[in-house]
């Protein structure tokens, strides 16, 4: 990726974040915005196009899958992402207080978020709480780094993160993996 890429966050900094959004305005909204890119590594554009059809079983419960259509997602590549169970839940209380139709993330005005509206969101909460250098993909390179890094536990592959991100290359998808310096150390000393 060319330029400068968005920080990476840690455990404490994302309590913090997500203990920010919970203060403002539509915290149920917020929360699922934050875990759809902390969790699932979407896009601010595809946070923003996301409809409750894409995450709502055939019961019209919240799923095990976000299933992200063509349409909306970046170059047309959809994909289907487990649904991690901090992201489900909620989803399920936000569920609760609106009727499941529709976007996901709604404005104000109860229409759609924009992406712009997404970015600005994330722009506006990291200010807030002190982080300099996160953006909107901060949750993505996040998300992508961190299944990286656990991948092997799970007996996958970089293929199945390249799948989860929609990425077509590979190549791509290293770029958003961040290296770890104490972890390199570790792995000298196992040599």
């Amino acid at each position: 990726m060319a330029g400068r890429q968005a920080k990476i966050l840690d455990t404490p900094q994302i309590a913090l974040l997500l203990s920010e959004l919970s203060r403002r305005r539509h915290p149920l909204r917020n929360r699922v915005i934050a875990l759809l890119s902390f969790k699932s590594g979407l896009r601010a554009a595809e946070i923003s196009k996301l409809d409750w059809s894409m995450v709502l079983d055939a019961s019209g419960n919240v799923g095990s899958t976000i299933a992200l259509e063509d349409r909306i997602a970046k170059k047309k590549h959809g994909r289907t992402i487990p649904m991690h169970p901090e992201l489900r839940s909620a989803l399920e209380a936000l569920k609760r207080v609106c009727n499941g139709v529709g976007p996901v993330a709604r404005s104000e005005r109860g229409g759609r978020m924009t992406p712009v509206s997404i970015v600005n969101f994330f722009k506006g909460a990291y200010t807030a709480i002190g982080l300099q250098g996160c953006t909107s993909h901060s949750g993505r390179r996040t998300f992508i780094t961190r299944a990286a890094k656990s991948v092997h536990r799970a007996g996958g592959s970089l293929r199945d993160i390249q799948a989860l991100a929609g990425h077509r290359s590979i190549q791509t998808t290293e770029k958003y993996i961040a290296y770890d310096t104490e972890a390199q150390r570790r792995l000298i000393g196992l040599l």
